[in-house]
């Protein structure tokens, strides 16, 4: 029999659906339903909604969780419960990292916070990345993060490009993490049961602001290089944390390559602005590059539109089979060759 007490749960992101999921994995067994907030190579800490505690997961379920997963539990005397079963989340956020491997950076997110610093980390390219990583785990909504308002003097300005840069414009706040207002700018989403990620890459102020959203000096902080902004990898591990105002914060590691799980639909979704053009365009097959009568090209950041394409392309090579791939090469093969011919 499933034990667990929903107020208690639901304040830390627990939900009816999820709720009904883990009734049926439990059936009549003895089990405790609880949250993943850390995984680690040997063993994992779950938090039951009132404590944080340790967890042997078995090794077929700890193969696929991921901080923000919930999972049923079974108690044991005298040493760590037992992890047995993960229920599925109703959205991860997801990348390729170095080795090709999918990489899951959170589970069951309801905002996910994109944070940029206003210093040499600002790059409107790569915060378009971002928000097709949360476009790409359906239910997570956007909030791009300014950080380190304090340091520019142009603050307001930058606002005002990514708004008329980005369609449909996600909330945009400048911040300053180490006021505490930011806490208050930041209000709407902190609500009890909600959870938020906070993306960025390292140095851009992510475990500051979690300190602020925290109103505790929970995360390292460290220190960014001063010819290119970027910070050293302070952060080492996810970690789901307790805000005072209810909501649960996973703090990640920064990245400095990403490279999203999207597909053509989710990336429709976070360029909405060119969908809505190309309906304009004189040809219906209009690929926005050279054709005349583009009305994508003319309503479009020129450089937005560069990184759209980029995007498509990385895109479309993630749907290929391994054979489309190969005859893809070949073509290319043939190409460079009649180049070199000529």
């Amino acid at each position: 029999m499933l034990n667990f007490d929903f107020p208690r749960l639901a304040a830390i992101g627990l939900t009816p659906a999820l709720l009904q999921q883990a009734l049926v994995l439990a059936g009549d067994q003895d089990r405790q339903l609880a949250r993943v907030c850390r995984v680690q190579r040997d063993c994992v800490w779950a938090h039951d909604g009132e404590t944080e505690w340790q967890a042997q997961a078995l090794p077929q379920v700890h193969r696929e969780l991921a901080v923000g997963d919930w999972a049923l539990c079974q108690p044991q005397s005298g040493g760590p419960w037992r992890l047995t079963e993960r229920l599925e989340p109703f959205n991860q956020l997801a990348r390729f990292n170095d080795e090709g491997a999918r990489q899951v950076y959170a589970s069951n997110v309801d905002t996910a916070l994109l944070v940029m610093g206003l210093d040499g980390d600002y790059n409107p390219r790569r915060l378009e990345r971002y928000l097709g990583l949360a476009a790409a785990a359906a239910g997570a909504a956007p909030v791009v993060v300014l950080s380190k308002a304090d340091l520019c003097a142009d603050a307001a300005d930058r606002v005002a490009e990514l708004e008329h840069r980005l369609r449909p414009a996600p909330p945009i706040l400048a911040l300053n993490g180490n006021d505490p207002a930011c806490r208050e700018a930041l209000q709407p989403w902190l609500g009890a049961g909600q959870t938020l990620v906070l993306l960025g890459s390292s140095g851009a102020g992510k475990s500051t602001l979690s300190n602020a959203l925290l109103g505790a000096a929970t995360q390292a902080v460290g220190q960014v290089r001063d010819d290119d902004s970027r910070g050293r990898h302070t952060t080492t591990s996810r970690t789901l944390l307790s805000c005072p105002d209810g909501a649960c914060i996973i703090d990640t590691p920064g990245v400095r390559g990403l490279q999203a799980l999207l597909d053509e639909q989710a990336l429709a979704g976070s360029f909405a602005d060119i969908a809505a053009l190309a309906s304009d365009c004189r040809f219906r097959d209009c690929r926005h590059r050279e054709e005349p009568g583009c009305a994508v090209r003319a309503g479009v950041d020129p450089d937005r539109l560069r990184n759209y394409h980029k995007l498509l392309r990385e895109a479309q090579r993630l749907e290929q089979t391994p054979l489309q791939r190969q005859q893809q090469r070949g073509e290319w093969k043939a190409r460079n060759k009649a180049a070199r011919r000529r």
